[in-house]
């Protein structure tokens, strides 16, 4: 390919589309991907990984430089499953154009910050032969599912090879209503419970000849779900549980079931932690359990622990980036899902920062043509700020 169309990310997202990867398949997005920036001075290394109960995940670390300092740009080339491709106008991996729009399934979430970034990186180091540090890139194939097989592992495999980053910016499409108005500097942490209790089966018409479990579920979930969590803070807003299950399975009214079981979903913010908010279900739990008698059984599970990333010179450089191409100062942001901004917050400070998520996970998903250019025009600048404090 001409120069011109290396550093135009358009070309480069129209590919990653056009490859169908459906988490956990790369379906050829890391190959393409990674003979692009081979071609251009980048040392790559496909990394596959495996565990026991989970498929196995290739992911790609890329590098250019020896030095610090190291700038990572984190991604995922895998994507969600796009439903019925009839429900599309244009089809899911077909990369069609239409009205200064490009269309398919990760053109927000996140092959078009992929494409923006690597056009970015291109650019920003075609003149010379190594960046003054280290530019890599870690894109996984596994944000989409479990988690388990991808930028976890990575890092793991980059701190064991000298490659631990001193910044990180990763692509999620932060962007609310245009281009620029939101950076994650930081995620809640998720915590999910199972909870349980058993009783007695009886008929409905001899309650006493029976233990309810019923009631005293209930019971549990209206304490927890009246109580305050915390009041928030300066970065996050007030943490939050969800009840999202209840079932007995039962599917009669004459029956008193055995057996009673809920799921809860917490959210939560640096005032809590997973053992902090373990222990106030289970003093709830337990005073349930001394007033209607019975046993809750409950299992936690840890999606991620809440963190953010302080302002510092590398939050400046985004910051000044984005309000040079957009005239807007971003807003500062901890809300929403998990990201695997939580697996690297362990190796360096953090930073998400992409385009707008209208249509993330949705039928017909799209980016517009001249929002993903002015996104690979922030990420040149952030590139040549970070390593030569200007635009160059």
């Amino acid at each position: 390919m001409a120069r011109l169309s290396e550093t135009d990310p358009l070309p480069i997202l129209e590919a990653l589309i056009r490859c169908p990867s459906v988490t956990p398949d790369e379906a050829g997005s890391l190959t393409y991907l990674g003979k692009l920036l081979a071609e251009h001075g980048f040392q790559c290394e496909r990394l596959a990984f495996s565990s026991p109960g989970t498929p196995e995940v290739d992911n790609l670390f890329a590098w250019m430089g020896k030095a610090g300092p190291h700038l990572c740009f984190a991604g995922h080339a895998d994507v969600v499953p796009p439903g019925r491709s009839e429900d599309w106008s244009h089809p899911p991996f077909a990369a069609d154009q239409a009205q200064g729009l490009i269309y398919g399934r990760g053109a927000c979430d996140m092959k078009g910050s992929i494409a923006a970034f690597a056009a970015a990186a291109i650019d920003a180091f075609a003149a010379t032969d190594q960046p003054k540090g280290t530019l890599s890139f870690l894109i996984t194939g596994d944000e989409e599912g479990p988690a388990v097989n991808g930028t976890a592992k990575v890092l793991e495999w980059m701190s064991s090879n000298g490659h631990v980053p001193d910044h990180c910016l990763v692509g999620e499409p932060t962007s609310d209503k245009e281009l620029g108005d939101t950076i994650k500097n930081g995620r809640r942490g998720s915590l999910s419970l199972g909870i349980s209790i058993e009783g007695v089966q009886g008929h409905a018409a001899y309650p006493r000849k029976a233990d309810n479990p019923i009631p005293k579920l209930v019971r549990l979930l209206d304490r927890l779900g009246s109580t305050k969590l915390d009041d928030g803070n300066d970065q996050f807003e007030p943490s939050m549980l969800a009840i999202t299950s209840i079932d007995v399975g039962n599917p009669t009214t004459n029956i008193i079931p055995a057996r009673a079981t809920a799921k809860l979903g917490i959210r939560f913010n640096t005032e809590n932690t997973p053992q902090s908010l373990m222990s106030l279900v289970a003093t709830h739990a337990e005073a349930v359990e001394r007033e209607l008698g019975g046993h809750f059984t409950i299992v936690e599970t840890v999606g991620a622990e809440a963190f953010v990333t302080e302002p510092g010179p590398f939050l400046g450089v985004v910051l000044d980036s984005i309000e040079q191409e957009t005239g807007l100062v971003a807003k500062l942001s901890t809300s929403g899902g998990t990201s695997d901004a939580r697996f690297i917050k362990d190796y360096c400070p953090v930073l998400e920062f992409g385009p707008t998520n209208a249509t993330i996970h949705q039928v017909d998903e799209h980016i517009g043509i001249e929002e993903l250019r002015s996104l690979s025009r922030i990420y040149r600048s952030i590139i040549g700020k970070y390593f030569l404090g200007d635009d160059a």
